[in-house]
């Protein structure tokens, strides 16, 4: 199996709160690279997102260009989360590959608990693409990153 995490787009710096941060247009665009080379490249079966806004946005442009997708909302992948604690939930869902969109600090530690490797940060809107036979924590294997253009 395979997992995809990405990391949202850039965010606007400030909002009512965290969860409401929005992408801004150039966060949009990050979104839509990662998104095309995701589509061009693997073929997930099943999307996870945060609730945040800014990944829900993120998540988006995924899902237009895969539209018919199951997508699970899952509360605990937030920035403040317990990646164990969000391990074990997406361990629980049943797909050949799945696609995390989520946030920086939680992002790098859900990676770290796939490969037993030190947490790395992630670009804005970049993925990561890991490999398994089962989820289970230290069993996967880095395939590729892809981190859309900077300006």
């Amino acid at each position: 199996m395979k997992i995809i995490l990405m990391r949202h787009g850039q965010a606007e710096n400030h909002a009512s709160s965290d969860s409401a941060r929005q992408l801004t247009d150039y966060g949009q665009q990050q979104a839509i690279q990662t998104a095309d080379y995701i589509v061009a490249h693997y073929q997930p079966d099943h999307f996870i997102v945060s609730p945040f806004d800014r990944a829900q946005q993120t998540l988006a442009q995924l899902q237009s260009r895969a539209p018919h997708l199951p997508t699970t909302v899952q509360d605990n992948i937030t920035p403040s989360s317990d990646a164990r604690t969000a391990f074990a939930d997406i361990a629980k869902i049943d797909a050949e590959c799945i696609l995390i969109v989520c946030h920086m600090p939680i992002v790098a530690k859900l990676a770290s608990l796939l490969t037993d490797d030190s947490p790395e940060a992630f670009a804005l809107a970049e993925a990561r693409v890991f490999e398994t036979e089962f989820m289970m924590m230290g069993m996967a294997k880095e395939l590729e990153r892809f981190v859309p253009n900077q300006p």
